[in-house]
């Protein structure tokens, strides 16, 4: 089951990333960003090199802060030994055999709002900032349920055109935010990056991360439709930058950096501050909501223990329990399913946010767990990814002594 699971993974992930710098698009303004910088940005996933530029982002992109303010939620200790073992492919193995086969820069896991076990690899520490890839789907999600329970947003069947009519001329047209939400927008925008024969993806991917001269958001404005909205699931990362840019929109003439910050990053506690990466620079750039926020792997603990806690962390509430009920479920995809930007995980009742090659932010309610783990698999490599779904199933299950 797990292999079908994460079949958009392994699509972003099937490219050669180190790509030579293709021709200039004469239709677009010429790039500011210095070449040397463009290419580290194209080889930034390759092997030889992830598991350093994984908790480097700010050395590569331009950033806005997401800032933390006021009392750090205090996350009580109890390390423990992880005395249990796993099974993958009919062998056995440790834990310790886990963080080193499976690509881990870091490894968290609670019990019971407890941390029983912490580790750091590859010149890293409690103050890095890892970033999250599409674990940021899950955070926007997390904020759509808060701009909903504001009533910046109505509705959820309202059209996003609504909030964004600069869509109405594109295949966004007549789509709810729920069908955003559920990756179900029918827009035909293949999540595949081969850049010797780029799509859509793969030039979005270039013009607006690599070389800054277009807003990834933007390609919602003219895209064409695939599928009546509503009808087939199929994960595009186009969804969550149109979500982005509703946030953007109804926070009332903030950023999105700013609006995480007031509403997500403060009252939650976080020990330190976090970042998202832009698609430009100041002025013109936006936040990259479907993919690029950075924080400590404790304040990501942090976010799933909030989440556990049925929205409330720090002795505030900071999300409805009824978004999450409702956002937690599946509502098709592969595998398990997929609900509003959270995968479903195996065991049942679990979920999860999940980013590209190897981030995680696991939630078990049955066994009161959270497991945050931050990797830097190679591109295409699913048998980490396969190996990991074993080690959170059987650390599920552990019961500390």
């Amino acid at each position: 089951m797990k292999k079908y699971f994460l079949a958009p993974f392994a699509l972003m992930m099937s490219a050669v990333w180190a790509y030579p710098p293709p021709p200039a698009d004469p239709k677009l303004p010429p790039t500011s960003v210095e070449p040397a910088v463009q290419q580290l940005r194209r080889a930034m996933l390759d092997a030889d090199v992830n598991s350093l530029m994984f908790h480097n982002m700010d050395q590569l992109f331009t950033t806005r802060l997401v800032g933390r303010s006021g009392p750090v939620w205090q996350l009580p200790r109890m390390d423990h030994v992880l005395d249990f073992n796993y099974t993958f492919e009919g062998k056995t193995y440790t834990p310790e055999q886990f963080v080193q086969r499976t690509y881990t820069n870091a490894l968290l896991i609670m019990k019971d709002g407890h941390i029983v076990y912490e580790t750091y690899r590859n010149n890293t520490n409690e103050s890095t900032r890892f970033i999250a890839f599409s674990m940021t789907k899950s955070i926007t999600s997390l904020l759509v349920g808060i701009a909903l329970g504001e009533h910046r947003i109505e509705s959820l069947d309202d059209p996003i055109t609504k909030y964004l009519p600069e869509l109405a001329s594109g295949a966004y047209n007549r789509v709810t935010l729920r069908q955003i939400l559920q990756m179900r927008s029918g827009v035909d925008y293949e999540e595949r990056y081969d850049f010797g024969n780029p799509g859509i993806a793969a030039l979005n991917h270039e013009h607006s991360l690599v070389e800054n001269v277009t807003r990834f958001a933007d390609a919602a404005r003219t895209i064409k439709r695939k599928d009546v909205p509503g009808t087939v699931w199929q994960y595009k990362t186009l969804d969550t930058a149109v979500l982005g840019w509703l946030l953007e929109r109804v926070s009332g003439g903030s950023t999105v950096a700013a609006y995480t910050a007031q509403r997500l990053w403060e009252p939650l506690g976080a020990e330190a501050n976090a970042f998202y990466i832009m698609d430009g620079a100041p002025g013109t750039g936006r936040e990259f909501s479907g993919a690029g926020f950075n924080a400590t792997l404790r304040d990501f603990a942090r976010i799933g223990q909030m989440v556990l806690n049925g929205g409330t962390a720090n002795g505030q509430r900071i999300v409805s329990q009824q978004w999450l009920a409702e956002s937690t479920r599946p509502t098709g995809g592969p595998g398990p399913g997929y609900g509003y930007q959270w995968w479903m995980g195996q065991r049942p009742g679990s979920f999860q946010a999940l980013g590209l090659q190897g981030q995680y932010i696991y939630i078990d309610p049955t066994s009161q767990t959270v497991i945050v783990k931050l990797s830097y698999f190679p591109p295409g490599d699913m048998t980490a990814d396969n190996e990991t779904a074993a080690f959170l199933a059987a650390a599920s299950g552990w019961t500390p002594k």
